[in-house]
């Protein structure tokens, strides 16, 4: 609470804090006990107190259930690595708590104190690290941090006989915070990506990307300004805004591998997605 205010009350002060929330549902919590202080919950008369705490959980939005399922890659004493799909956040965010990977795979695994190594957009599907004991999870963390990581990614994407490939595109991205795309500008590149294509088929082709750096939508980004964009790509090169209950188009964006050496064991680890882009069924690669 602030250190002083006009405020006589503990739920003058939250109405007038709390903008966006109902008074009602204040005066619901505070009925219900849902507020509490350092002795316990706090009621409708409670009185503006300087300087306290108090805690409460918000409520939860209403989510769209994503009906896709999780896939166990590997686990071990440590490490959890899963094929995420399309349209599932990785960690509670925004309007997406319940329905994210970190919190099914608690519930389902009853795994508690599990948490991510690094993050994968919520188009995005494939394989995503979590780490099981808390001990290590610095150690594994840092390898990301540290870009210690050698992932490869596999994308459905336009076919361009012009487009000299390999390639290793570098540019300059800046990601606003509030603004839901990146955008690349003049100056020193941060970002580095290596495209190549394995194959085409039509006016369509199969890409393996190879990131080696980690910025916002950074592949997404080398794709499209190579003339290439991935397949239903909503944010590049131009937004479209979908309804999050729509699981009919996903990002043909699969990140395929994982490789790093163990910092516990300092054993060689690699991990590959089993997971395919629906957009290039298995037969047609044959």
């Amino acid at each position: 609470m602030p250190a002083e205010g006009p405020w006589l009350t503990l739920r003058e002060h939250l109405v007038e804090r709390l903008p966006r929330l109902d008074p009602g549902r204040i005066d619901e919590m505070l009925r219900l006990g849902r507020i509490v202080g350092l002795d316990g919950p706090l009621g409708p008369d409670a009185p503006f107190v300087p300087n306290s705490f108090i805690w409460f959980h918000r409520d939860l939005p209403v989510e769209v259930p994503v009906p896709f399922d999780i896939g166990i890659v590997h686990r071990d004493e440590h490490l959890l690595v899963v094929d995420k799909p399309h349209f599932l956040a990785t960690i509670p965010r925004g309007q997406h708590i319940l329905e994210t990977a970190l919190v099914r795979l608690r519930r389902s695994l009853d795994l508690p104190a599990l948490s991510p190594a690094h993050r994968l957009d919520r188009v995005t599907a494939g394989l995503v690290m979590f780490v099981i004991t808390p001990a290590h999870r610095g150690a594994y963390q840092n390898l990301f941090k540290d870009r210690a990581v050698r992932k490869e990614y596999e994308a459905i994407a336009a076919y361009d006989a012009n487009v000299p490939l390999p390639a290793t595109v570098r540019s300059r991205i800046v990601k606003e915070r509030g603004v839901i795309t990146a955008y690349e500008v003049p100056g020193e590149p941060n970002a580095e990506s290596h495209i190549e294509l394995l194959e085409h088929r039509g006016d369509l082709g199969r890409y393996r990307l190879t990131p080696h750096t980690g910025r916002t939508h950074q592949l997404r980004l080398h794709m499209s300004g190579l003339g290439l964009p991935i397949v239903n790509d909503d944010f590049y090169p131009v937004l479209h805004e979908t309804p999050l209950d729509d699981f009919s188009s996903p990002l043909q964006l699969l990140a395929k591998t994982l490789e790093f050496t163990d910092p516990l064991t300092g054993e060689p680890r690699r991990f590959e997605s089993r997971a395919a882009l629906s957009a290039w069924p298995v037969s047609a690669s044959r």
